[in-house]
Formats: C-alpha cells, sequence, structure tokens
C-alpha cells in the first residue's frame, strides 16, 4: 500500500511516516499544500493523509480539486479543529474520513485500513471510456460490436489507465499497482504490456489510443462523448 502524507508540522509527518513504515507500507511525506496537489494529483496512492491547515493551499481545496480531476484515492483529513460543522465542511468537500489531533497510532492505521478496503470494493460492473467499454467481473474489452479477453495483466494495466483517463500514469505507478512493490518488473514489462494491450485496441478498431509521453507515462487519447 502507498501512502501520502501532507503536514506541514515535519515533525508530525516524520513520526506518521514512521508509524506507518511499521506496518510495511511505502510513504511519501510532502509539508506544504502546493507539493501536496500536485503529488495527490499523480493517482498513485491508495490513500492520502491530508492536513486541513497548510502553507500555500488548504486541505479543503486539495480535496476538492482532486474530486474535480476524477481522483478518487481516499482521503483521511486531519484537524486540530472538533466542531461537528468543522467535519461536515471536510466531508463535503470530498474527504472520506476526519480525525481529530492528537489521536492514537492504532486508530490511524484502522481508519487506513478500512478506507483502503473501502476503496478495493468493486461498485461497478464496467469502466467505460470513449468507445471502449472494460469488464470487472471476465476482463473482457470491447468497442462497437467487437470483443476481446484480456490476460490478468493487461486487464490491470489497461484498468488503471481508464480509471484514470485524464491523468499520466507512470511506469513506476503500473509497476507498484500491477506488479507490486517488491517485485523485480522493470520498465520493458509495462513496454511489453502496453504493447499487448496496442494490438487489442487495433483488433477492436476502438479511437482510443494509448499514448506515451517521453521519460513520463502513458496516457489516454480519446474523444469525450456527447452529452
Amino acid at each position: 500500500m502507498n501512502i501520502l502524507i501532507v503536514e506541514d508540522e515535519r515533525r508530525l509527518a516524520d513520526v506518521l511516516a514512521h508509524i506507518i513504515r511499521e506496518e510495511n507500507y511505502s510513504v511519501e511525506a510532502v509539508y506544504t499544500g502546493g507539493d501536496g496537489l500536485a503529488y495527490a494529483l499523480s493517482g498513485q496512492y491508495d490513500a492520502v493523509v491530508l492536513d486541513v491547515m497548510l502553507p500555500g493551499l488548504s486541505g479543503l481545496e486539495i480535496v476538492r480539486q482532486m474530486r474535480e480531476a476524477k481522483i478518487a484515492t481516499p482521503v483521511l483529513m486531519l484537524t486540530a479543529k472538533g466542531e461537528v460543522a468543522d467535519r461536515v465542511h471536510g466531508l463535503d468537500s470530498g474527504a472520506d474520513d476526519y480525525m481529530q489531533k492528537p489521536f492514537a497510532a492504532a486508530e490511524l492505521l484502522a481508519r487506513l485500513r478500512a478506507l483502503t478496503r473501502r476503496q478495493g470494493e468493486v461498485t461497478l460492473d464496467c469502466i467505460e471510456c470513449g468507445d471502449l467499454s472494460l469488464r470487472l467481473d471476465n476482463h473482457e474489452l470491447s468497442s462497437g460490436s467487437r470483443s476481446v479477453r484480456l490476460s490478468l495483466k493487461e486487464f490491470e494495466v489497461l484498468k488503471i489507465l481508464m480509471a484514470n483517463s485524464h491523468q499520466v500514469i507512470t511506469k513506476e505507478t503500473l509497476i507498484s499497482k500491477v506488479w507490486g512493490y517488491d517485485s523485480d518488473a522493470e520498465s520493458n514489462n509495462v513496454e511489453a504490456y502496453i504493447s499487448f494491450l496496442r494490438k487489442k485496441l487495433a483488433y477492436l478498431e476502438s479511437g482510443v489510443t494509448i499514448e506515451v509521453l517521453r521519460k513520463v507515462g502513458y496516457s489516454l487519447k480519446f474523444e469525450e462523448k456527447a452529452i
């Protein structure tokens, strides 16, 4: 599990990072609102621990922009305020949970586990992007009257790209989420599966293409459906 901490109190951020790493999770910590937003918008984290009061950009504004950008990463907000109205404001902005400082380490970890379990629940039968439809139950990818069954790795790679269709996804993110943090998979593994998927898209005669941004990552290019 990969966790992002956005907290301007560096000592607290370092303590939180240590606590989370003790659970064998991967952690990154940033200390300003601007950095927090940039990291969160990458879409590569399984959860974000986000302080409300930050220099440059508030936690409320960060989570609001995440949701506007269709980043569904669970957000656990931290605050020194305990008023009901403040908690309601945070949840209405798009946060998933709320904790008041000070708090016990065990509770923080329990809430993170609950958030990531909730994120893992499949609530949709398929993901759609442009003229593509990807079924989550049988890994069938279709466009128009044509369809094809994807292998497990093909499915996992394409699911991440389609679920974050307006974002650039790095090779490192794909390796960590598809092969695992401790895997010995390398860039050429990702490139191979991107090649497989491009062939499947060509067979489907789909208008969706996988674009590569050199030294950055991959994104989907497609025409938005008219509303």
